[in-house]
């Protein structure tokens, strides 16, 4: 692109979520399933990912800040996040729109993920200028407590790719899912 333009990055989620649509309780996953989180980092690995504060200190410590990806935080308090971390190891911002932004110009900034949480999903999904086209979701077969559920991906999102059943060294059964917006739909 010339003249200062760039092209528009893809945005897109990744979550997992049991069958009854919960990704988290209490501020945790209630689930270990250690070929998800492969699959996460795998997947996001290289490119920005944009998450809540309340998902940013789900982590633990030693996991903050992801490493490989620029991390940035949506967030009122941006403090609470600095102070966890150095202050180039997090972008912190204040809005979803900044967070675009600055994801965009960072490295691998073509295909910006965000990861949650359930709040940020739903605004996301629904932003008019910057919204998610793409959602990858591991489903896992299990029951579990929570307050916190997906969002639904309604009218005007198809399922293009649904993968094999596999199973967890901890028991667990999932599989990944691939939905993406219908173009009609992103106007």
């Amino acid at each position: 692109m010339q003249g200062g333009e760039s092209a528009q990055p893809q945005i897109a989620a990744i979550w997992a979520q049991t069958v009854d649509g919960v990704i988290g309780n209490d501020g945790t996953m209630p689930w270990h399933v250690p070929e998800d989180f492969a699959h996460f980092r795998d997947t996001t690995m290289g490119h920005p990912v944009i998450m809540g504060r309340r998902t940013w200190e789900s982590f633990p410590p030693t996991f903050r800040p992801l490493p490989g990806r620029t991390n940035i935080v949506i967030t009122s308090a941006p403090e609470s996040v600095r102070a966890a971390v150095g202050p180039d190891d997090v972008v912190v911002v204040s809005s979803y729109e900044e967070a675009v932004e600055r994801a965009q110009a960072a490295d691998g900034g073509e295909l910006i993920w965000v990861i949650g949480g359930g709040q940020l999903y739903r605004h996301a999904l629904q932003h008019p200028q910057h919204p998610v086209t793409r959602a990858l979701v591991s489903v896992l077969e299990l029951a579990a407590d929570g307050d916190t559920h997906a969002p639904q991906l309604g009218n005007g999102w198809r399922l293009t790719e649904d993968q094999d059943q596999a199973r967890s060294r901890t028991g667990v059964a999932w599989r990944v899912q691939t939905w993406v917006k219908d173009q009609a739909s992103s106007s």
